[in-house]
């Protein structure tokens, strides 16, 4: 059996990704299984979905929905094997791919850090608008969090992330369609659960992409002029093109969890047991200094 492989090349626009950038590979191997597995060329993770709506000669045998994400570079994905004594597998499917994980499901107690320096006062404060968010389209529903801060303010992170964007005070329009958002002045990062958090009005000169951030770490500054840190916690969704915003629990106490409150003043602080609870006992050691 001749042995070919079939390029499948995703098109993707603004938060998706653009022609070319992942390709998806379909290869025969010489007893007629087919091998899928996927390219990433972006520099930072993708997450692809891909959906059979007809199989011939074979069974998908992976957890639906298939949802894959995408590493840097070379990624193994499935294979179809092919029935015993029967032609190689036939298929047609659909593809996908998104900025975060759409088929996660979210732990809404999960407690955050007020991201300020600890022993400080937070203040909460209504977020009326996030415009500029998602370009010109108007979303149907949003949630944010927002603090009241003055410039050079520092901020720290309030969960372990990875840096998947740095958007300063211009974005290229050249660069579009690798935005995770159309905001300037801030700093988005993955999280373990698949979702995105951005961070507005946040500069820094030292964050690099790819960068692992452990929750209660100094991720940069109030930019010049700005008054107000808003937080956008969001995941895209499987079945439509809308989002879904998160409302986050943050620490305001020991052992104490709650929604902020824009009628209360908050003492900052980062419990260990709160900043450790997405580390390795090596990343414990090292960065919280807990021995056991």
């Amino acid at each position: 059996m001749n042995k070919f492989i079939i390029l499948f090349f995703l098109v993707f626009i603004f938060i998706e990704v653009p022609a070319q950038l992942v390709e998806v590979r379909a290869d025969y191997n010489n007893v007629g299984d087919c091998i899928f597995s996927a390219i990433n060329n972006a520099k930072t993770p993708i997450f692809l979905n891909i959906d059979f709506a007809d199989l011939q000669n074979t069974t998908f045998n992976e957890t639906l929905p298939y949802v894959k994400k995408l590493e840097r570079g070379f990624n193994n994905l499935f294979t179809l094997e092919r029935y015993l004594d029967a032609d190689e597998p036939r298929f047609n499917y659909n593809i996908k791919t998104f900025r975060s994980d759409p088929a996660s499901i979210i732990n809404l107690d999960f407690p955050y850090l007020i991201p300020f320096e600890p022993g400080t006062k937070a203040k909460a404060k209504e977020v009326k608008s996030i415009e500029g968010f998602w370009g010109n389209k108007e979303l149907k529903s949003w949630i944010a969090i927002g603090f009241n801060t003055k410039p050079g303010d520092k901020i720290y992170a309030s969960r372990l992330g990875t840096i998947v964007e740095i958007a300063k005070q211009v974005k290229k329009e050249e660069e579009s369609l690798t935005w995770y958002n159309t905001w300037t002045n801030s700093i988005t990062l993955l999280q373990p659960d698949g979702t995105l958090i951005c961070y507005r009005n946040v500069v820094s000169k030292t964050l690099e992409l790819n960068q692992k951030i452990y929750a209660g770490q100094l991720l940069g500054e109030i930019a010049p002029s700005a008054n107000i840190l808003k937080m956008v916690i969001y995941q895209n969704s499987l079945a439509s093109d809308d989002l879904r915003f998160i409302i986050p629990l943050f620490v305001v106490g020991e052992n104490e969890f709650e929604i902020v409150n824009i009628a209360k003043e908050y003492i900052v602080i980062h419990p260990n047991t709160v900043r450790g609870l997405e580390m390795s006992k090596k990343e414990k050691r090292k960065i919280l200094g807990i021995k056991k």
